[in-house]
C-alpha cells in the first residue's frame, strides 16, 4: 500500500493587513540627514530660495579673495614716460610683450578655479540640484567677478599714468594700471561653477527610486529567480 502524496502547500499570498515596504524604501538603508530633514521630494520653495540667497551672498563676497589674488599674481605691464616739449608722453616699454594678455589670463584662470571650488562646496553642502541653486551659483559668480575686478583696479597701480611718470622720472619704468581688457573673463566663474556642479550632480546626486517589483530581477515566493 502506498501513502497518498501530500500536495505542497500553496504559496503564501499576502493579506491586505500585511505591511509592504514603500516603493522608495530599502531594508536596512538609513535616510541621509539632509533627506530626513527635507523629505524625499526636497525642501520647499521658501527653503530653496533662502538657501539660494545665502549661497549668492557667500559666493559674491568671496570675490574679495579673487581680487586680492589677481593683484598679487597678475604680471605687470611696464610703461615708460618721456618728456617732450614740456609735456609727458607714456608708452609701452616692451611693445612685443604679452603682459597685458597675462593679466586677463590670470583673472580668467583664477575665476575658473573659484567657480570649481564654490560649486564643489555647494554640492557637498546641498547634495541636490534645482533651479534656485543653479541661479544662485551663476549670479554669485558674476557678482564675485565684478567685485574682484573693481578691487583689483582699486588696489593695483594708480590709474593716473602721467602722475606716475612724473613721480618715476624720465625714462624710468613703472607699472601700468591693472586693467581687464577681455570682459568675457567676468563670466568664467559662473560658467565653471555651472559645469562643475552639473557634473557632480550627474555623478553623485540622488537617484529616483525604482518602482517596487520592477527591479532587474525578481524572485518567486520560494526564492528562485523566474524562468
Amino acid at each position: 500500500m502506498t501513502a497518498p502524496l501530500t500536495p505542497p502547500p500553496p504559496p503564501h499570498e499576502p493579506s491586505p493587513h500585511d505591511a509592504w515596504p514603500s516603493p522608495g524604501a530599502h531594508p536596512g538603508a538609513a535616510a541621509s540627514p539632509h533627506d530626513a530633514g527635507h523629505g524625499q521630494d526636497g525642501p520647499g520653495m521658501k527653503t530653496e530660495l533662502r538657501e539660494a540667497a545665502v549661497i549668492t551672498v557667500l559666493v559674491a563676497v568671496s570675490g574679495v579673495v579673487l581680487g586680492l589674488l589677481w593683484v598679487w599674481l597678475a604680471p605687470r605691464v611696464p610703461l615708460v614716460g618721456e618728456l617732450t616739449d614740456d609735456s609727458w608722453v607714456v608708452y609701452l616699454k616692451d611693445t612685443e610683450g604679452e603682459q597685458a594678455v597675462g593679466v586677463d589670463g590670470t583673472f580668467a584662470l583664477l575665476a575658473v578655479a573659484f567657480g570649481a571650488v564654490s560649486a564643489a562646496a555647494v554640492f557637498a553642502w546641498r547634495r541636490r540640484g534645482g533651479v534656485p541653486l543653479v541661479v544662485s551659483l551663476a549670479l554669485g559668480g558674476l557678482l564675485g567677478s565684478l567685485l574682484a575686478w573693481r578691487i583689483g583696479v582699486w588696489l593695483g597701480p594708480g590709474q593716473d599714468v602721467i602722475a606716475q611718470a612724473k613721480a618715476a622720472g624720465k625714462g624710468v619704468t613703472f607699472s601700468a594700471p591693472l586693467k581687464l581688457s577681455a570682459k568675457g573673463a567676468l563670466l568664467a566663474w559662473s560658467l565653471a561653477a555651472l559645469l562643475v556642479h552639473l557634473g557632480l550632480t550627474a555623478l553623485f546626486g540622488p537617484r529616483d527610486p525604482e518602482p517596487f517589483g520592477q527591479g532587474p530581477m525578481r524572485k518567486d515566493p520560494y526564492g528562485a529567480p523566474p524562468a
